[in-house]
């Protein structure tokens, strides 16, 4: 440097040089956000503030996370019972701790997720959605609120009483939250959460309610899905009725009404086989990208009860039924199991095309711990990461897509 001349600090070098990555044109900013995953969209963001002002303009890829929940620690460790871990499947090599939420998840028990939203019911039957990442929770009605013929009284913490009688006598039963699936706006915290009551009725809460409202005749609800403000159910009756209800306005309305035979398919494909090993043990339903409905068969075989295969039909597609259609390949879409939608996977790291994201892979006696994907391509599951945990944790494992609101 000459003689005469002041040095030119660091800051007036980044500011006077026209290559500097804080004067990056937005849009290219914008459009570099756009191809970042979740957590290196977080990353990226913080790196200076115009960069964090691009980040306002782009939503992150999507894909989605397992969240592991903590078993109880007998040595009174709440850091154990209140934190989880998070497998990103982006960063196999690598799970996360979360935070002290507040919460003892050891003791609770998480029903459903939206988001970086849990659905969670403590030891007392007290429901509320929790951020995963912000730590905001929503206290929600008291379970026994109800409008509606059913009435439901608190007897002690897990256990109700039902009324109307049945045959003239009054019975008592262990109520279990049938099917629960939500949904959550970011931003202006408008949700519904929605529940089967038993073999009773489905029931809805919205932003605002002080009580749960039933849908009517809705009794014997077998799996809910929530998508784009529709519910879509199929009741466990004779031929699994199926239906499809509008959230959009005040009170729900039923678009939609068709049967659909929920299982059985599996095992007549293979009728005349002696001694076929398999069995159909659970079926749900999912919402395609598109809007079509898939009814998904998880198969294992009979005597380890461990999960071997996956069978999807087709059975609503454009506002009509569809005679199950036959799915041989998802294209470039992958099923999340745990969520009942799809999503699109093309050239999306850490998201396999064509394969069914599922969790809770238990047997009889044990949990298979590191098979959560199906592929329909080589009809064989695949490892996503070897966890230390027990079997416990993993058959309560969920997949969630992390959300997050813009600041």
């Amino acid at each position: 440097m000459g003689k005469g001349h002041e040095p030119i600090s660091p800051k007036r070098l980044r500011r006077d040089t026209p290559n500097s990555w804080s004067e990056l044109p937005l849009d290219l900013l914008t459009s570099v956000f756009e191809r970042l995953s979740f957590a290196n969209f977080h990353r990226a963001k913080s790196v200076c503030s115009s960069w964090h002002s691009a980040s306002r303009q782009s939503v992150p890829i999507q894909i989605p996370w397992l969240i592991l929940f903590p078993e109880e620690d007998n040595n009174n460790n709440n850091n154990n019972n209140n934190s989880c871990t998070l497998f990103n499947p982006e960063e196999k090599g690598k799970v996360y701790k979360t935070k002290d939420l507040g919460v003892e998840f050891a003791k609770s028990v998480c029903t459903a997720t939206y988001g970086s939203w849990l659905l969670m019911r403590d030891p007392p039957y007290n429901l509320n959605i929790l951020n995963l990442f912000t730590r905001e929770r929503i206290n929600l009605p008291p379970f026994e609120s109800q409008l509606g013929m059913t009435k439901i009284e608190r007897t002690i913490d897990d256990q109700f009483r039902i009324s109307p009688h049945y045959n003239g006598r009054e019975y008592h039963k262990r109520i279990r939250i049938q099917s629960p699936v939500f949904w959550i706006d970011e931003k202006t915290k408008d949700y519904v959460v929605i529940w089967g009551l038993g073999s009773l009725c489905v029931v809805y809460s919205k932003k605002g309610d002080k009580c749960w409202n039933q849908i009517p005749e809705t009794s014997h609800c077998h799996h809910m899905v929530y998508k784009d403000h529709k519910l879509y159910l199929s009741k466990s009756n004779y031929k699994y009725e199926f239906r499809i209800f509008d959230f959009s306005r005040e009170i729900p309305q039923q678009t939609f009404q068709g049967c659909v035979i929920m299982q059985g398919l599996t095992l007549n494909r293979h009728r005349g086989q002696p001694g076929y090993p398999f069995s159909t043990i659970d079926t749900k339903l999912v919402v395609t990208v598109t809007g079509d409905v898939l009814k998904v068969d998880r198969i294992v075989e009979r005597n380890s009860r461990i999960c071997r295969l996956f069978d999807v039909y087709k059975v609503y597609s454009s506002g009509s039924y569809k005679k199950y259609e036959k799915v041989e390949s998802l294209g470039n879409e992958a099923i999340l199991l745990d969520l009942g939608i799809t999503m699109l996977a093309n050239d999306i790291v850490g998201l396999e095309k064509n394969s069914i994201y599922f969790s809770g892979t238990h047997t009889k006696s044990k949990v298979i711990n590191d098979t959560f994907i199906f592929s329909l391509e080589t009809q064989k599951m695949e490892s996503v990461h070897k966890f230390d945990c027990s079997s416990a944790q993993l058959s309560s494992a969920r997949w969630f897509i992390p959300s997050f609101t813009q600041t």
